[in-house]
């Protein structure tokens, strides 16, 4: 077996690790929230929760798969045009992870600072930031 193909093995284990965290972690917040959904005292949040937990599932599955692309990318297939569809795949992906986070939290990563209680921001802050 060439290192080549040994690094190509690598990386088909790498991507069907990230595909099983996204439907293993998908599998479980669908069950997680049934149970949430059948509780008459979580009811209420078991749709938010169920987003929230499939949304964590799908960032990490698309981070693991990300590294599998840059690991197929600089070690087997290093030419010119795999690294410009690696930097196309990448950017889609953080597109998909941010605008998945946005979902997630609700609020834009810049302004994160409004939810944190006065007593965890840091000290110097005024409170007068717009």
């Amino acid at each position: 077996m060439s290192y080549e193909q040994f690094i190509s093995d690598v990386v088909k284990v790498v991507e069907a690790a990230g595909v099983a965290i996204m439907v293993v972690g998908g599998a479980t917040a669908l069950v997680v929230a049934v149970r949430r959904a059948v509780h008459v005292d979580t009811r209420g949040t078991a749709f938010a929760e169920l987003r929230r937990d499939l949304g964590r599932a799908i960032l990490i599955g698309l981070e693991i798969l990300i590294v599998g692309d840059i690991i197929r990318t600089v070690v087997v297939e290093s030419t010119v045009e795999s690294v410009l569809i690696l930097g196309a795949i990448v950017l889609i992906r953080i597109l998909l992870s941010f605008s998945l986070e946005v979902e997630m939290d609700g609020i834009w990563p810049w302004s994160r600072w409004r939810l944190a209680s006065p007593s965890s921001r840091s000290l110097g802050q005024t409170g007068s930031d717009s």
